[in-house]
This record gives structure tokens, C-alpha cells and sequence, in this order.
């Protein structure tokens, strides 16, 4: 090696280039789904969501192109039509985007009139005073749960007076009795009751939400929406076919779709890696043969004065591991440094883009096995080497 550095650093190159590609690849791809998972944490797979919707079938003589409104009696229907499923039926009530002002400060938002469930829907993390309760919801208080951001903006400096301090909506006076972190949310929230005496339209609601139990798979999920449609059709009369008379969210259909997706990412990251590793030890093989057709003569010398088979083939073992792993933790140190400099750049969209000890030791495993394969055919052709054409060759 030391007597062929051109050689031996352009052969290494190859190897720590295809190090650097797959720590760089399993790192981002980790990172990703690391965010992903973290995101989907923070939102309940078992819950199915509906929307009101927009006919398009004629049905009992009601021509396609109705409108199909959800009603608040719609949460008992489903209840009671579906006790074995359903857990509890809840909506949303949304106002207006208004001024939400503290003193001298304000924030530009809207609220949301949610059930006391929604803490369990949306995993939402409340790190000061508590979430809105049954208490709220029978007395129709004014009350309000914040997420940091906002806790921060309207009592700067750290959002740490928000709790029992007074925000006032438009005219409307709330007592702050709860934030939460709110890394993917930015939702202020207030009791149903409360936005539903608010709301200038309390026939209809925008959307629902079913709190689901016993649901474990795909199958059972997509059971249950069509239950789901067939019982809000009964409801409005519109046809059990027409998908469009009401939308259906299923979480736990798209959250299993995700996570095959997620393990699909990752073997093709893995094996995108490793073919790039590979075409790096494909070269140090091929360089292999190369030194050994080049030191025929020396090996021969060796066999001559009673060098041993294993002896020749531990040096050629030897320097090609010595090469692989070498420049293989080159790779490693530039890939951890780049996927470093993009956690701290692109932090919120790749959380966590680190290489962790699990990745490192399968990587200097992979090193080690890779090294000692490049190295095994050419070693196997030098013990071939008879000592007498060896001496003889130029």
C-alpha cells in the first residue's frame, strides 16, 4: 500500500464514496421516517373522520348534485347504530379567523370547539394547567387551551403567565387554563358547547370525528366505513353507493398503507446503499488481481523459501481489508458529518437525520465481511502461484 499511494487512495476513494452514499441514504431515510412516525404519533390512528358532501347519484327521487349537511344528531346515529365499533362520536366547530389580543399583544387565528376527547384524538401534550373537561362542556365556560407558539406571543417572553391570564376574542373575554406543545399544531381550543352557543349556525356541523374500538386491521376498518355510509344514507337518504354524498376518512387504512410504505423506504435505501458500496468493492477486487499479477515474482520468492500457503493468503486478505476499512470510516466520518449539517439545517422536516450506534456497527460489519470478500479471489489465485513459474516470470 505505502509503495503504490496513487493506487491504493484512487481504490479507496470508490469504497468511501459508497460508504458515504449509504450512511448519507440510511440517515436521511431515518430521519424522514423518524419525522413521519412522529407526526402520525401525534395523531390517533383510531378515529374515522367525516365530511358533509355532495351527491352524485339520483336516489328515491332526489336528483345527483345535493348537498348532504351533517347534523349534531348524526354523532347519536352512529353511536347507537354502531356500540360495538364506535366509542364515541365528536365534531368540530370552527370560528372565524379574529384577533386574539393580551394587553398590548395579539395573534391573528381562529379557535376550535372540540370535546374532551380530542386530547386523546390528536395526542395533544399539555405541559401547563389541563385540557377542556366535562365541567366545561355542562357549564359552557369560556375557556381556552393554547399552543406554545401562541402562548409565547401573546405573554412573551416564554408563554409561562398565559395560564390563568385572560384573552380576549374580539369582544369576548376567555381565562387561558391550559397550553400544550405544539410542534405540529397550532390550534387554540375552546369547549363545543361554548363555540356551538357561538356559532350563528348550530343546525349543522362541518365535520365529525367516531373514536373507534375493537378495530385492529384493514379488513375491520373498511367494514365499518361502509357501515358508516350505509347508516348516514339511511339518515339523509341518499344512495349506499354514492361515496360522494358523504367523505370518509379511514386513519387506521392509511396509517397501516404508511408504515408498509415507511419499510418499503427503507429497504430501498438499503439496497440502493449497497450497490453503491458494491460497485467500490468490485474495484479493490479487480485492483487485487492486478497486485497480485504484478508481485508473481515476489510471491514466488516467498513459496521458494518455504512461505506458507496461509501466510500469502493473510497479506492479501490483509491489505484488502486494511484498504475497505480504512476509507470505509472515511465514508462514515463525512457521511455523519453532512447528515449532521442537514439535521441542523433541515431539522424540521428530518428530525433526528443522525447515525446511530445500531447503523454504525452494522456498517463496520459490512466493512469488515466487504473487505475480506474483495480480497478472497485474488489471495486464492496467489496460492496458485506455482514457485517455479514464479521465478521464471518477468
Amino acid at each position: 500500500m505505502s509503495h503504490n499511494k496513487l493506487r491504493t487512495a484512487l481504490t479507496g476513494l470508490s469504497v468511501a464514496w459508497g460508504i458515504f452514499m449509504l450512511i448519507t441514504l440510511v440517515s436521511v431515510a431515518s430521519g424522514i421516517t423518524s419525522g413521519f412516525k412522529e407526526n402520525m404519533a401525534s395523531q390517533s390512528s383510531q378515529k374515522m373522520m367525516l365530511w358533509s358532501g355532495v351527491t352524485t347519484k339520483p336516489y328515491h327521487g332526489y336528483r345527483e348534485g345535493r348537498s348532504i349537511q351533517l347534523k349534531p344528531a348524526d354523532m347519536t346515529t352512529l353511536e347507537a347504530e354502531h356500540p360495538e365499533q364506535v366509542k364515541q362520536a365528536t365534531a368540530v366547530i370552527s370560528g372565524q379567523v379574529t384577533n386574539f389580543t393580551a394587553g398590548a399583544n395579539s395573534v391573528s387565528t381562529f379557535y376550535q370547539g372540540v370535546k374532551p376527547v380530542e386530547e386523546e384524538l390528536s395526542n395533544i401534550k399539555i405541559n401547563r394547567g389541563r385540557f377542556i373537561n366535562d365541567n366545561d362542556m355542562a357549564r359552557k365556560t369560556k375557556v381556552m387551551v393554547l399552543p406554545d407558539d401562541y402562548a409565547r406571543q401573546l405573554f412573551p417572553p416564554d408563554g409561562e403567565k398565559a395560564v390563568g391570564s385572560r384573552v380576549n376574542v374580539g369582544d369576548i373575554s376567555f381565562i387561558v387554563v391550559g397550553k400544550y406543545n405544539g410542534k405540529w399544531m397550532r390550534n387554540v381550543y375552546i369547549p363545543y358547547t361554548t363555540a356551538q352557543a357561538l356559532s350563528e349556525d348550530q343546525e349543522y356541523i362541518g365535520s365529525m370525528t367516531l373514536v373507534l374500538k375493537n378495530v385492529d386491521n384493514t379488513e375491520q376498518a373498511d367494514r365499518l366505513e361502509k357501515g358508516v355510509r350505509k347508516s348516514m344514507a339511511k339518515a339523509h337518504d341518499f344512495s349506499p353507493e354514492d361515496e360522494s354524498g358523504v367523505w370518509i376518512w379511514n386513519a387506521i387504512s392509511q396509517s397501516l398503507t404508511a408504515r408498509t410504505g415507511i419499510n418499503i423506504l427503507n429497504i430501498g435505501v438499503w439496497v440502493l446503499g449497497l450497490l453503491t458500496l458494491l460497485s467500490g468493492i468490485i474495484g479493490i477486487s479487480n485492483i487485487m488481481f492486478v497486485s497480485v499479477r504484478e508481485r508473481t515474482h515476489e510471491i514466488g520468492i516467498r513459496r521458494a523459501i518455504g512461505a506458507k500457503p496461509h501466510k500469502i493468503l493473510t497479506q492479501i486478505l490483509a491489505e484488502s481489508i486494511a484498504i475497505t476499512t480504512l476509507f470505509g470510516y472515511i465514508g462514515i466520518l463525512l457521511g455523519v458529518a453532512l447528515t449532521e449539517l442537514l439535521t441542523r439545517l433541515f431539522g424540521e422536516f428530518i428530525p433526528d437525520a443522525r447515525v446511530d450506534l445500531s447503523i454504525a456497527a452494522q456498517v463496520t460489519v459490512v466493512l469488515i465481511i466487504a473487505g475480506a470478500l474483495a480480497g478472497l479471489f485474488p489471495a486464492l489465485k496467489a496460492l496458485k502461484v506455482k514457485p517455479v513459474e514464479a521465478l521464471r516470470d518477468e
